[in-house]
């Protein structure tokens, strides 16, 4: 009995890890997924990663617990954060032909964060959840927070990276994820840009003509056409999105602690 108690602190390390994780990660950070499911399946995948883990010695509930808790919570909430931050790539993406339909003052509100986003942007990220439930990449997300635990140890509180490391890391990964996002909107966006040179044109040659009547009602429709003719792209862009969130992720936990 001794031994299984003393097991305790192990499994509430592998615990808060997880859940900290479904904080802010896709998918499992929605507002439509009950608090209670959330609670009961990281306890479950926390019972299957206790399994399989083994520590040398046993963890003591003393002052040093406390740390390896809020290490356990960072690392969770980055990997979380990396894992989100990526898919809100898409999010941009929509804001970048938002902007040039003349949707940017219309917003919508997520019901996911409870913050107004765009509409396009707000369409493309839900196409993006649903084919990542399609190419189960919520699976390729928990089995990566799983080898996170044999990387970074629970009961180690020491990292082997450097702030300045992070720091590098995150920069170049949101620019990558700004660099990404153009390339997805660039179709709708390059052909939104050609009606505007096209409408500049005809105001000149045609003064009499009311463009702010014309221009509006034609740059939705033609953005309504390129985002079907540019959805094939669309998604092999999410294709290679997700390449980079699993890379992104173990890039991350390499740089904390891994080889």
């Amino acid at each position: 009995m001794n031994s299984i108690l003393e097991m305790y602190p192990l499994l509430l390390l592998i615990f808060v890890r997880l859940t900290s994780f479904f904080i802010i990660a896709p998918l499992f950070s929605m507002r439509g997924v009950p608090t209670q499911f959330k609670i009961g399946l990281g306890f479950f995948i926390s019972l299957i990663a206790f399994s399989s883990l083994t520590v040398e010695e046993p963890i003591l509930l003393d002052s040093f617990y406390i740390l390896l808790i809020i290490k356990e919570f960072g690392i969770g909430i980055t990997l979380g954060f990396t894992a989100a931050l990526l898919l809100y790539t898409v999010q941009i993406a929509g804001a970048f032909i938002d902007f040039q339909m003349g949707f940017s003052m219309a917003s919508v509100m997520d019901p996911q964060t409870g913050t107004q986003v765009p509409i396009i942007g707000h369409f493309k990220y839900i196409l993006a959840l649903l084919f990542l439930l399609t190419v189960n990449g919520h699976h390729l997300m928990l089995d990566g927070v799983m080898q996170s635990y044999y990387l970074l140890p629970v009961e180690s509180i020491s990292f082997s990276a450097k702030f300045e490391d992070i720091a590098h890391f995150m920069t170049t990964l949101f620019t990558e994820m700004f660099l990404i996002a153009l390339q997805m909107a660039l179709p709708s966006v390059g052909a939104l840009f050609l009606v505007d040179i096209a409408l500049g044109i005809l105001a000149k040659t045609v003064p009499q003509l009311n463009i702010f009547a014309v221009g509006l009602p034609l740059k939705i429709f033609v953005g309504f056409i390129m985002l079907f003719l540019s959805m094939p792209f669309f998604f092999y862009g999410l294709q290679i999105l997700f390449e980079k969130l699993m890379i992104s992720m173990s890039q991350l936990i390499s740089l904390l602690g891994g080889p």
